[in-house]
């Protein structure tokens, strides 16, 4: 199994603990970014992965290479040169205080780099998956048509696709979000999206739903994947719900609606006491991916997605550091949390 991870890599700075930006005279220094998040997960469950992406030549460019690097994740294809890796400032939230994200990515190498810059077919050469996220066509224009190139160099090569909407308003408006990710999402064979992507992207919105008061309704959100489904042609569409009560405790689980079959599975919902919810909905996909390359069938595979991000809400920091025996205990049940020895 072989997949193919794209989009920016990014260096996370955070302060300790649950500090403010505004108390912090230190800020704790790693790595993260959707796909490359993505990638981590899926070199932990034991999928040879790879992720793309356009890096400095510097020695912080280096730094951010190796943080790949050590969890196994491919990073042979990564072209490299530009001037700057992009920056995300992230102060955690806690109890009735939401988390802050600030970005300073403006000028980086993936922002400015150009199509010519990735041979995609050599990139896809004996690849089974490829997943991107609409984080990345938001960098700009030119990096939206990487996207489009990538996707249309997927499809040629016989390779599945999955994208997670991840609309991010601080990158872009809703119109902008809507018109390119129209034209992306015709490639797309497995969509993933949150109680909030469906409705800023597209404007599809699930009823009797209130994600602030942590209300949700199932039936609404198999409407709202059969619309996804239906509008551009994705074989699955997965959906994650998060009943937010606080910063520190959510309640979570997910939907996953096959259009073949017209049937929607729903995982077992967790409560959450969070460490780091940063990389929450990447662990999902990676799940999500890991469970559907290994042939599990539509409620395992949702089980399993579920599962792993629910642990990842433990793990401070961007990427999600557990097995898939870890993930397969618990969804065997055992939530306990009790001591291994």
């Amino acid at each position: 199994m072989k997949a193919i991870t794209f989009g920016e890599l990014m260096i996370r700075l955070q302060p300790y603990h649950y500090e403010r930006f505004f108390q912090a005279n230190q800020l704790e220094f790693s790595f993260g970014g959707g796909e490359a998040n993505v990638a981590v997960s899926l070199a932990n469950y034991g999928v040879d992965a790879a992720f793309v992406t356009k890096l400095p030549a510097h020695l912080i460019g280096q730094c951010a290479v190796n943080s790949l690097r050590r969890y196994g994740v491919d990073t042979s294809m990564i072209v490299r040169g530009g001037d700057r890796v992009g920056i995300y400032f992230n102060e955690k939230g806690a109890s009735q205080r939401g988390s802050v994200c600030i970005y300073d990515r403006a000028h980086s190498a993936i922002q400015e780099a150009a199509p010519a810059d990735f041979d995609w077919d050599r990139i896809f050469c004996g690849a089974d998956w490829f997943h991107f996220t609409g984080i990345t066509p938001a960098l700009g224009e030119n990096v939206a048509d990487i996207c489009r190139a990538a996707c249309q160099a997927a499809k040629a090569h016989g390779v599945a696709v999955s994208c997670d909407l991840n609309y991010r308003g601080k990158l872009w408006t809703r119109e902008q979000a809507r018109a390119t990710m129209s034209g992306l999402c015709q490639y797309v064979d497995v969509c993933i999206a949150n109680e909030e992507d469906a409705k800023d992207v597209f404007g599809i919105e699930a009823e009797a739903t209130d994600i602030y008061a942590g209300t949700l309704n199932r039936q609404g959100y198999q409407s709202v994947a059969k619309q996804l489904a239906e509008r551009f042609g994705f074989q699955k569409v997965a959906i994650t719900l998060r009943e937010s009560h606080s910063a520190s405790d959510n309640g979570w689980s997910a939907m996953l609606y096959d259009a073949g079959t017209d049937k929607s599975c729903f995982s077992r919902k967790y409560d959450l006491r969070i460490i780091d919810r940063v990389g929450g909905g990447d662990s999902f996909g990676g799940g999500l991916i890991y469970a559907l390359l290994t042939g599990k069938d539509l409620q395992s595979a949702v089980e399993f997605a579920a599962a792993a991000s629910a642990l990842k809400h433990s793990i401070s920091g961007d990427y999600n550091l557990v097995s898939a025996a870890e993930v397969e205990k618990l969804t065997g049940g055992d939530a306990s949390g009790r001591i291994q020895r």
